[in-house]
């Protein structure tokens, strides 16, 4: 699969192959956590496991439970018929379960959350043959899968099977119909009035909440969104220490900091910026300082007629999907923090010509923009270093960092699918370490 240069994402599917004749090993049932691009690389992971399984895959099953209570389902947010019949020849998917799979036939199915970050091997030996599960999926059986986030390595999985993920997230998951209409017509306007910079300004509710991140917030909102986050048993850290996750990059930039950043980047106020988020914290009292430096800030809710959205409205993973349509078309991609959203829109910025995007070293920048606000650095000068932190953070063509034993640690493989972007079976002459070379 090469990269693609046209800088739009793949907007007719091939002609259907033949579909793949193989004797399925059972059904394959998951059910995704998290939000529209957690769930999304959830997707292409659970689909590559089936294949190495020989099972038959169930429509996945999207959250409902999470913080945004989204009631969307798979077919709200893609195209169902298209995801099932442009993986025919690769993996058996249907709509729903046979009637005797049912609870109130009494049936009672496997259900298992996988292991983090696993390779095949796991999957093959523990969940197919391990001992107490010889041949688990065979004879039409069943088994769900739960919470599918991150439970495929990111390194070290054939390349067939890197592959076929790269298929699934670029060509399988289509969005409906409406979805993409709204989208190409968001762009399309903001196109209009000049090229512009997708800023995914990940200050929401939810982010600073689970992350412990106040840093600019009054009193009254730390407490509140300390209170919210014992709120959710799920969310692991409770007791956080705001300025220390801050100091190691764990935060993402407040609305000030990011209007300081870009403007030390080089941006004017006549740029045109794109707000790719959901409702900021503090409202437009925290947008004050970056309206001010840029002027031109535009967001979905400005651009189009309330009608347009009514349908989207409380479906955050469905808005999402616009957000996550204009950042892909976006001139420049600048993510304030590196989540799902921030990688998987990176992954495809790739994917279609290493479009440039800003990966922000935040543990860098927060040591600058507290040495230029104490006055220890002057403006030239912090404007000189944040430039040079990112030179080479730009969306070029490098290998994905791979940090052994760690693999949360490593670069995360929907954001530089680097087997995907090349011909042949040896990229290494593409990805050059270090590499400098933007790609228009």
């Amino acid at each position: 699969m090469s990269a693609h240069r046209e800088g739009s994402l793949p907007s007719s599917p091939p002609p259907l192959a033949p579909a793949r004749n193989y004797t399925s090993n059972g059904f394959l049932k998951v059910t995704c956590n998290g939000g529209l691009n957690q769930m999304r690389s959830a997707i292409c992971d659970m689909v590559t496991i089936a294949r190495l399984l020989n099972l038959t895959l169930v429509v996945p099953e999207l959250d409902k439970a999470s913080f945004w209570a989204d009631p969307s389902n798979f077919e709200d947010i893609f195209d169902v018929g298209h995801f099932i019949n442009s993986l025919r020849d690769e993996v058996r998917v249907i709509k729903r379960l046979p009637k005797r799979f049912g609870l109130r036939y009494g049936y009672q199915p496997l259900v298992m959350p996988p292991v983090s970050w696993s390779n095949e091997q796991y999957y093959l030996q523990q969940n197919l043959y391990g001992p107490g599960h010889f041949r688990r999926f065979h004879g039409l059986d069943m088994t769900c899968l739960c919470r599918t986030d991150a439970r495929l390595a990111n390194n070290g999985i054939p390349l067939e099977l890197q592959r076929l993920r790269c298929r699934v997230n670029f060509q399988a998951l289509k969005f409906t119909r409406e979805i993409e209409e709204l989208g190409n017509k968001l762009i399309r306007v903001i196109q209009q009035k000049g090229p512009y910079l997708a800023l995914h300004l990940r200050y929401e509710m939810d982010m600073l909440a689970f992350s412990g991140c106040t840093h600019g917030c009054t009193a009254n909102e730390a407490e509140e969104l300390r209170q919210l986050r014992y709120a959710f048993p799920w969310w692991r850290e409770k007791e956080i220490v705001s300025e220390e996750k801050r100091a190691h990059g764990l935060c993402p930039l407040t609305p000030e900091e990011t209007a300081l950043i870009l403007q030390a980047l080089g941006f004017d106020k006549e740029t045109q910026i794109y707000i790719a988020s959901g409702e900021i914290y503090g409202s437009e009292r925290r947008l004050a300082a970056l309206r001010a430096a840029f002027p031109r800030i535009v967001k979905k809710e400005m651009l189009l007629d309330p009608d347009d959205l009514r349908q989207f409205q409380n479906h955050s993973s469905q808005m999402a999907a616009l957000d996550f349509l204009v950042s892909v078309a976006s001139d420049i991609f600048i993510p304030t923090y590196d989540g799902n959203m921030a990688r998987v829109v990176e992954g495809h910025r790739r994917y279609l010509g290493f479009k440039k995007t800003f990966q922000l070293d935040r543990r860098r920048l927060v040591e600058l923009l507290d040495l230029h606000q104490n006055k220890t650095l002057s403006w030239d000068e912090f404007s000189v270093a944040v430039r040079l932190a990112h030179e080479k953070r730009m969306g070029q063509p490098t290998q994905r960092m791979v940090i052994a034993n760690k693999p949360k640690e490593e670069e995360y493989f929907y954001a530089n699918p680097q087997e995907c972007l090349c011909e042949g079976k040896d990229c290494a002459d593409f990805f050059v370490p270090g590499n400098t070379t933007t790609f228009q």
